[in-house]
Protein backbone atom coordinates (compact mmCIF):
# COMPACT_ATOMS: atom_id res chain seq x y z
CA UNK A 1 0.00 0.00 0.00
CA UNK A 2 1.73 3.41 -0.79
CA UNK A 3 2.53 5.14 2.53
CA UNK A 4 1.11 8.52 1.27
CA UNK A 5 -2.37 7.31 1.22
CA UNK A 6 -2.34 5.56 4.83
CA UNK A 7 -4.10 7.82 7.89
CA UNK A 8 -1.58 9.63 9.32
CA UNK A 9 -2.02 8.05 12.30
CA UNK A 10 -0.23 5.13 10.66
CA UNK A 11 2.18 7.00 8.58
CA UNK A 12 3.65 8.70 12.03
CA UNK A 13 3.41 4.77 13.40
CA UNK A 14 0.49 4.85 16.24
CA UNK A 15 -0.76 2.13 14.78
CA UNK A 16 2.53 -0.49 14.77
CA UNK A 17 2.41 -3.72 11.99
CA UNK A 18 1.82 -6.75 13.33
CA UNK A 19 -1.32 -8.66 14.56
CA UNK A 20 -3.91 -6.53 16.51
CA UNK A 21 -4.78 -8.35 20.15
CA UNK A 22 -8.21 -9.50 20.48
CA UNK A 23 -10.49 -11.93 19.43
CA UNK A 24 -10.12 -12.34 15.53
CA UNK A 25 -11.55 -14.54 12.99
CA UNK A 26 -9.34 -16.92 11.46
CA UNK A 27 -7.27 -15.43 8.27
CA UNK A 28 -9.33 -16.95 5.32
CA UNK A 29 -7.95 -17.70 1.80
CA UNK A 30 -6.22 -14.92 0.25
CA UNK A 31 -6.64 -13.78 -3.42
CA UNK A 32 -10.14 -15.28 -4.02
CA UNK A 33 -10.90 -14.38 -8.14
CA UNK A 34 -13.03 -11.49 -7.95
CA UNK A 35 -12.88 -10.11 -4.21
CA UNK A 36 -10.70 -7.01 -3.57
CA UNK A 37 -8.10 -7.95 -1.40
CA UNK A 38 -8.60 -7.53 2.64
CA UNK A 39 -13.00 -8.37 1.69
CA UNK A 40 -12.00 -12.20 1.61
CA UNK A 41 -13.73 -11.93 5.80
CA UNK A 42 -17.02 -10.96 4.09
CA UNK A 43 -17.47 -14.00 1.29
CA UNK A 44 -17.52 -16.37 4.38
CA UNK A 45 -20.14 -14.56 6.32
CA UNK A 46 -23.92 -14.11 6.25
CA UNK A 47 -23.86 -11.46 9.15
CA UNK A 48 -22.26 -8.61 10.46
CA UNK A 49 -22.09 -6.89 14.02
CA UNK A 50 -20.78 -3.34 14.58
CA UNK A 51 -20.12 -2.06 18.30
CA UNK A 52 -19.24 1.63 18.41
CA UNK A 53 -16.65 1.86 21.57
CA UNK A 54 -17.75 4.17 24.29
CA UNK A 55 -15.25 7.34 24.92
CA UNK A 56 -15.61 8.20 27.79
CA UNK A 57 -14.19 11.87 27.30
CA UNK A 58 -17.27 12.26 25.07
CA UNK A 59 -19.67 11.21 28.27
CA UNK A 60 -18.00 13.15 30.94
CA UNK A 61 -17.64 16.50 28.01
CA UNK A 62 -20.60 16.27 25.83
CA UNK A 63 -17.40 16.87 23.26
CA UNK A 64 -17.81 14.28 19.79
CA UNK A 65 -14.67 12.35 19.79
CA UNK A 66 -13.59 10.51 16.27
CA UNK A 67 -15.81 7.00 16.42
CA UNK A 68 -14.79 3.74 16.37
CA UNK A 69 -15.91 0.46 15.91
CA UNK A 70 -15.86 -3.14 16.21
CA UNK A 71 -16.55 -5.04 13.34
CA UNK A 72 -17.42 -8.78 14.50
CA UNK A 73 -18.88 -12.14 12.72
CA UNK A 74 -22.10 -13.68 14.08
CA UNK A 75 -19.78 -15.74 16.28
CA UNK A 76 -18.25 -12.38 17.97
CA UNK A 77 -14.96 -12.71 16.22
CA UNK A 78 -13.50 -9.56 15.47
CA UNK A 79 -13.27 -9.27 11.54
CA UNK A 80 -12.22 -5.11 11.18
CA UNK A 81 -11.41 -2.20 13.44
CA UNK A 82 -12.38 0.88 12.05
CA UNK A 83 -11.80 4.51 12.67
CA UNK A 84 -12.47 8.02 12.10
CA UNK A 85 -10.19 10.71 10.92
CA UNK A 86 -12.15 13.90 10.85
CA UNK A 87 -11.41 17.85 11.82
CA UNK A 88 -11.77 18.99 15.20
CA UNK A 89 -13.60 22.18 14.19
CA UNK A 90 -16.12 19.58 12.51
CA UNK A 91 -16.79 17.41 15.42
CA UNK A 92 -17.42 20.47 17.86
CA UNK A 93 -19.48 22.69 15.41
CA UNK A 94 -20.97 20.15 12.87
CA UNK A 95 -21.22 17.19 15.13
CA UNK A 96 -22.92 14.21 13.03
CA UNK A 97 -23.15 16.66 9.82
CA UNK A 98 -19.43 16.58 9.74
CA UNK A 99 -16.96 15.57 6.76
CA UNK A 100 -15.25 12.00 7.70
CA UNK A 101 -13.13 9.21 6.83
CA UNK A 102 -13.62 6.04 8.19
CA UNK A 103 -10.49 4.02 7.78
CA UNK A 104 -11.19 -0.39 8.15
CA UNK A 105 -7.65 -2.24 8.86
CA UNK A 106 -8.05 -5.83 9.69
CA UNK A 107 -6.30 -8.04 11.95
CA UNK A 108 -2.65 -7.32 10.83
CA UNK A 109 -3.23 -3.75 10.77
CA UNK A 110 -3.55 -3.37 6.68
CA UNK A 111 -5.83 -0.80 5.82
CA UNK A 112 -8.51 -3.05 3.84
CA UNK A 113 -11.18 -0.24 3.71
CA UNK A 114 -12.30 3.08 3.29
CA UNK A 115 -15.62 4.78 3.87
CA UNK A 116 -15.68 8.30 3.25
CA UNK A 117 -18.05 11.02 3.85
CA UNK A 118 -17.62 14.74 2.50
CA UNK A 119 -18.89 17.37 4.38
CA UNK A 120 -21.66 19.09 2.40
CA UNK A 121 -23.64 22.61 3.65
CA UNK A 122 -26.66 22.15 4.17
CA UNK A 123 -27.58 18.33 3.23
CA UNK A 124 -30.21 16.03 4.86
CA UNK A 125 -33.24 17.16 4.60
CA UNK A 126 -35.75 14.26 3.88
CA UNK A 127 -38.20 16.27 1.78
CA UNK A 128 -35.36 17.38 -0.94
CA UNK A 129 -33.36 14.27 -0.82
CA UNK A 130 -33.33 14.19 -4.31
CA UNK A 131 -31.94 17.27 -5.43
CA UNK A 132 -28.23 18.04 -6.46
CA UNK A 133 -26.43 17.41 -3.60
CA UNK A 134 -29.64 18.16 -0.75
CA UNK A 135 -29.02 14.28 0.44
CA UNK A 136 -26.78 12.55 2.96
CA UNK A 137 -23.97 10.27 0.46
CA UNK A 138 -21.23 8.03 1.62
CA UNK A 139 -18.76 6.99 -0.42
CA UNK A 140 -17.21 2.87 -0.10
CA UNK A 141 -14.14 2.72 -1.46
CA UNK A 142 -11.75 -1.12 -1.17
CA UNK A 143 -8.99 -1.17 -1.43
CA UNK A 144 -8.86 2.17 -0.37
CA UNK A 145 -8.76 4.61 -3.80
CA UNK A 146 -10.40 1.86 -5.36
CA UNK A 147 -14.73 2.81 -5.39
CA UNK A 148 -16.93 -0.08 -5.25
CA UNK A 149 -19.85 1.62 -4.13
CA UNK A 150 -22.12 4.89 -2.44
CA UNK A 151 -24.98 5.02 -0.26
CA UNK A 152 -27.06 7.95 -0.32
CA UNK A 153 -30.62 9.15 1.72
CA UNK A 154 -33.42 9.45 -0.91
CA UNK A 155 -36.61 11.54 -0.64
CA UNK A 156 -39.16 10.41 1.99
CA UNK A 157 -41.79 11.97 4.21
CA UNK A 158 -41.24 9.87 7.08
CA UNK A 159 -39.98 6.48 7.00
CA UNK A 160 -36.10 6.22 5.90
CA UNK A 161 -35.16 5.41 2.17
CA UNK A 162 -31.55 4.61 1.00
CA UNK A 163 -30.17 3.76 -2.22
CA UNK A 164 -27.05 1.14 -2.13
CA UNK A 165 -25.27 1.66 -5.48
CA UNK A 166 -21.97 0.09 -7.29
CA UNK A 167 -18.95 2.12 -8.30
CA UNK A 168 -20.90 3.57 -11.48
CA UNK A 169 -23.90 4.61 -9.43
CA UNK A 170 -26.39 2.18 -10.75
CA UNK A 171 -28.89 1.25 -7.94
CA UNK A 172 -28.26 -2.49 -6.60
CA UNK A 173 -30.40 -2.47 -3.35
CA UNK A 174 -32.99 0.16 -1.70
CA UNK A 175 -32.90 0.40 2.14
CA UNK A 176 -36.62 1.10 4.24
CA UNK A 177 -37.20 2.34 7.12
CA UNK A 178 -39.30 1.72 10.33
CA UNK A 179 -41.66 4.34 11.27
CA UNK A 180 -40.47 4.40 14.44
CA UNK A 181 -36.24 4.95 15.08
CA UNK A 182 -36.35 5.49 18.66
CA UNK A 183 -35.26 3.04 21.20
CA UNK A 184 -36.59 3.26 25.47
CA UNK A 185 -35.98 1.36 28.71
CA UNK A 186 -39.65 0.19 27.61
CA UNK A 187 -39.06 -0.25 24.36
CA UNK A 188 -35.69 -2.57 23.42
CA UNK A 189 -36.82 -4.02 20.29
CA UNK A 190 -34.26 -4.31 17.27
CA UNK A 191 -35.19 -1.41 14.98
CA UNK A 192 -35.12 -2.80 11.42
CA UNK A 193 -33.76 -0.86 7.83
CA UNK A 194 -34.73 -3.47 5.37
CA UNK A 195 -32.99 -4.63 2.55
CA UNK A 196 -34.64 -4.65 -0.42
CA UNK A 197 -33.96 -5.69 -4.29
CA UNK A 198 -34.00 -1.97 -6.57
CA UNK A 199 -37.69 -3.20 -7.58
CA UNK A 200 -38.78 -3.59 -4.26
CA UNK A 201 -40.33 -7.18 -4.38
CA UNK A 202 -37.74 -8.81 -2.49
CA UNK A 203 -36.52 -8.76 1.23
CA UNK A 204 -32.65 -9.31 1.14
CA UNK A 205 -32.15 -8.78 4.58
CA UNK A 206 -32.10 -5.72 7.10
CA UNK A 207 -29.67 -3.51 9.27
CA UNK A 208 -30.85 -3.82 12.66
CA UNK A 209 -30.31 -0.99 15.30
CA UNK A 210 -29.93 -3.51 18.57
CA UNK A 211 -30.54 -2.22 21.94
CA UNK A 212 -27.06 -1.86 24.00
CA UNK A 213 -28.19 -1.85 27.11
CA UNK A 214 -29.32 1.34 29.42
CA UNK A 215 -26.39 2.74 29.99
CA UNK A 216 -24.94 2.39 26.17
CA UNK A 217 -28.17 3.98 25.30
CA UNK A 218 -29.41 6.50 27.85
CA UNK A 219 -26.00 7.93 28.85
CA UNK A 220 -23.57 7.43 25.63
CA UNK A 221 -23.38 8.01 21.95
CA UNK A 222 -22.50 4.51 21.22
CA UNK A 223 -24.28 2.38 19.55
CA UNK A 224 -24.63 -1.43 18.39
CA UNK A 225 -25.98 -2.47 14.97
CA UNK A 226 -26.49 -5.83 13.04
CA UNK A 227 -26.06 -6.25 9.30
CA UNK A 228 -27.62 -9.89 7.76
CA UNK A 229 -27.42 -10.65 3.99
CA UNK A 230 -27.36 -13.65 1.72
CA UNK A 231 -23.68 -15.10 1.89
CA UNK A 232 -23.48 -15.27 -1.86
CA UNK A 233 -23.91 -11.92 -1.69
CA UNK A 234 -21.50 -10.17 -3.54
CA UNK A 235 -18.48 -8.94 -1.17
CA UNK A 236 -18.71 -5.19 -2.72
CA UNK A 237 -22.33 -4.94 -2.02
CA UNK A 238 -21.62 -6.22 1.36
CA UNK A 239 -19.09 -3.87 1.88
CA UNK A 240 -21.40 -0.87 0.78
CA UNK A 241 -23.76 -2.58 3.52
CA UNK A 242 -21.46 -1.74 6.30
CA UNK A 243 -21.09 1.68 4.71
CA UNK A 244 -25.19 2.02 4.55
CA UNK A 245 -24.63 1.45 8.13
CA UNK A 246 -22.30 4.08 9.20
CA UNK A 247 -24.37 6.37 7.61
CA UNK A 248 -27.36 5.55 9.38
CA UNK A 249 -25.86 6.01 12.48
CA UNK A 250 -24.63 9.24 11.22
CA UNK A 251 -27.81 10.18 10.17
CA UNK A 252 -30.04 9.05 12.21
CA UNK A 253 -28.61 8.19 15.85
CA UNK A 254 -25.58 10.36 16.18
CA UNK A 255 -28.33 13.57 15.38
CA UNK A 256 -30.84 11.85 18.25
CA UNK A 257 -28.09 11.57 21.00
CA UNK A 258 -27.18 15.00 20.55
CA UNK A 259 -30.70 16.09 20.62
CA UNK A 260 -31.26 14.70 23.77
CA UNK A 261 -27.98 16.02 25.34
Amino acid sequence: MNVSNQPKSMQMGAAMPGQLPGNWMPMPQLNVPGVPPGLEYLAQIDQVLVHQQIEILEVLTNIEMKNKYEIKNSLGQQIYFAYEESECCHRVWCREHRGFTLHVVDNMNQEVMRIVRPFVCCAGCCWCADKGECGYEIQIEAPPGQIVGYAKQTKYCWKPNLDVMDANRQCILKIRGPCWLCQTICCQDDIDFVVKSPDLSTDVGKISKQWGGFFRECITRADNFGITFPQDLDVRAKASLIGTMILIEFMIYEQEKNNDN
